[in-house]
Order: structure tokens, then sequence, then C-alpha cells
């Protein structure tokens, strides 16, 4: 059973350009992104150990979910100069590393991570998801688990695993309730609204009693507090039409053969021109064998 790591590509890079600042070759292009990437990498390399990497892209928005919400993601700014100048070497450094690598226009990552999980598991390896998106937590379950990242307002938690009790104890619903979950009270990262005065420990409480979204709507006569039985029965279709956002697809096509090895020619090539000196003597120290 091959272990694979499967790593959410944009997350990643966003973290890495702000969390490091000020980095940039002598000509001023900017590297700050590139460093706290491989930074990243190779720590989950050596506390995963994975046979396998693959790293999965956004490309140009989600085509289904803006027919369902033209606002979805809508209040993202855009992707910042620095970092969009770093992105293609990123990717550049993705292969010569010899990870797997896939994008798609009008494909969410998320998407593609959640199907690459499924297909994976079926074949009979293991997956660590390595991303801080909890939408993804969708995925955990048998062969299935998801590292986090420490979060940015409280980094001494450091990185967390999260397998199905983990996932309970984090968000208070079993992994397969995530999405009714997050459809009930909304995802403000991605611009889509849960209903008015829904929070966690409500959202929780009604999916351990009635099991899925379905059944809440189902029971909207019997939550408690009581107001909330017209709330919820009135906003069913906003309710629903939530749950068509939030589910991940896991249905894609897409192939999962396993990735090459590094290439460390193309890899010493990019860290030469991006003039990063130590992370070339550490590719070298790490792969050269």
């Amino acid at each position: 059973m091959a272990k694979n790591l499967l790593i959410d590509g944009h997350n990643f890079a966003f973290r890495a350009f702000y969390g490091i600042t000020e980095l940039s070759r002598s000509d001023g292009f900017p590297t700050n992104a590139l460093h706290g990437w491989l930074r990243v990498c190779w720590r989950l390399e050596d506390e995963e150990k994975p046979e396998w990497v693959r790293v999965f892209f956004d490309c140009g928005g989600d085509v289904e979910r803006e027919k369902l919400l033209p606002e979805y993601k809508g209040n993202r700014s855009d992707c910042p100069e620095g970092l969009s100048q770093q992105l293609p070497w990123i990717k550049k450094l993705v292969v010569a590393l010899g990870y797997g690598f896939a994008e798609r226009p009008g494909v969410e990552a998320d998407d593609l991570i959640a199907t690459a999980a499924k297909a994976l598991v079926e074949r009979g390896d293991e997956v660590v998801i390595a991303s801080s998106d909890k939408d993804l937590a969708q995925c955990v379950g048998p062969g299935v688990t998801q590292v986090l990242p420490p979060p940015t307002a409280n980094p001494r938690l450091g990185w967390r695993h999260l397998d199905e009790a983990g996932v309970e104890a984090k968000f208070g619903v079993r992994p397969d309730q995530v999405a009714d979950y997050l459809a009930l009270i909304g995802d403000v990262s991605d611009n889509i609204p849960g209903l008015p005065g829904v929070g966690p420990k409500t959202a929780s409480k009604w999916l351990q009693a009635h099991s899925d979204l379905e059944g809440v709507i189902e029971n909207a006569g019997r939550l408690a507090p009581k107001r909330f039985g017209s709330i919820v029965y009135e906003g069913r279709e906003l309710l629903r039409r939530n749950l068509n956002l939030i589910t991940l697809r896991r249905d894609l096509e897409l192939s999962v053969d396993n990735p090459s090895s590094p290439d460390l020619e193309k890899l010493g090539e990019i860290l030469e021109v991006m003039e990063m000196k130590k992370s070339l003597e550490e590719a070298l120290r790490r792969y050269q064998a």
C-alpha cells in the first residue's frame, strides 16, 4: 500500500507568499513564495514520508458552481502581482521535484483532490491531503487523513492531523456530514451565505439529531430554538443550493498514474536561475543519490 501526499497548490502558495516577505533575486524578481513553497514541501516529505506527492492547482474559476451562484468566490481579491509572477515557477518546481501535477480550466483543485483521493483509496493506497481548506474534510475516511498547517491566527497550534475522530472533534459532525454542516452555516471564504443566525453549534446539533440536510429540512417544525422552524423551511432551496455548491466532486476523469522521479538537472537549473543557493545545496543533499 503506497502512501500518497496530495497538496492543495494554491492554498500553500498563498501561505508561502505571505509567510515569508521581502525575498527576491538580485534583479528584484520576488522569490519569497518559492522559498516558502520548497520549505513546506520538504517538511511534508520528511514528516509524512510519502511514496508519491501530487499537487493540484485551481485554474480559472469553477464553471458549474458559478452557474448556481454567480457571486461564488466573488469576495476574493485578485492574486497579488508578486505571487502571480512566481506561480509559473512554482509549477515548474513541482514537475522538477518529480511530483504529480494537475490543473483543469473551470474545475477547482478541491474537486481534483477529492477525485484523486477516492481513486487512490479504491486501488488500495493511503492518502494524506495537505490543506487548510475545511471543504476537504469531506474526504476524510478509511485510508484518508488531512494534515492542516499551523493557523495564521494561532501558529503555536502547529501542524495537525485529522482522521474521522478529529473531524468530528473539530466540527461536531462526521466527515460525511461536513457538506451539510457548511450548507447550514455558509462559507464566508467562498461567498456562500448560510441561514441567518445559524452557527456551528446549532448546525452540528441539528445534524447529530437528524443525520443530514434533508433530515433537518424535513424536521424543521421540531427544531430548537423554535424560531428556526420557519427559517429553515423557507430557506430550504437556498440550503439545497448551498449543498450542491459545497459538495466536492469525486467522479472527474483524472489519471492517478504514479509520478516520475525528481529531475535534478531541471531542479538545479530553476534554483540557479532564481539564485536560491541554499535550496540548491539542500536539493543536492536530498536527491543526488
